[in-house]
């Protein structure tokens, strides 16, 4: 299947926010309901705003995953739950690597179908924090190409 690279404009963040609480919920088990309410608003109002996005949309017009970078790291990259394994991740991630010049990540080490995926894209583990950004303990490994 072939990927296709669109712009997100603000007026796509609220989708957007439902793809990534849709991915969040497949993928990091160890969050409670709780997390991700708290996490939403901040997604919403704050992160979105601090990276430059772009997404894969389906015919009909729906954002099946999306990054989102800032200098040479991926800050965010989700999937729909519903759009996995059919090459979404590998096509943002490459297209963040060949046009943005990311080689690094941050990763939630409990999220290891994520993990897997950027080892398998050649990223190596460099440090590893017990938590998180917020100080929540959810150990996150930094990755680097």
């Amino acid at each position: 299947m072939e990927h296709k690279l669109e712009k997100v404009t603000p007026a796509d963040y609220r989708e957007l926010v439902s793809v990534w609480e849709a991915s969040v919920k497949a993928t990091h088990d160890f969050l409670t309901q709780e997390d991700i309410d708290f996490f939403r608003p901040l997604i919403l109002n704050e992160y979105l705003y601090a990276v430059e996005l772009a997404c894969t949309k389906d015919g009909a017009g729906n954002i099946q995953g999306f990054i989102g970078t800032a200098a040479n790291k991926v800050e965010m990259l989700f999937i729909h739950p519903g759009a996995r394994g059919k090459g979404i991740g590998k096509f943002l991630l490459e297209y963040a690597i060949r046009e943005k010049g990311i080689n690094a990540v941050d990763v939630n080490e409990q999220n290891t179908q994520a993990v897997g995926f950027y080892l398998h894209a050649g990223f190596k583990v460099i440090s590893r924090s017990a938590t998180d950004t917020m100080g929540k303990p959810f150990p996150i490994l930094s990755m680097e190409l």
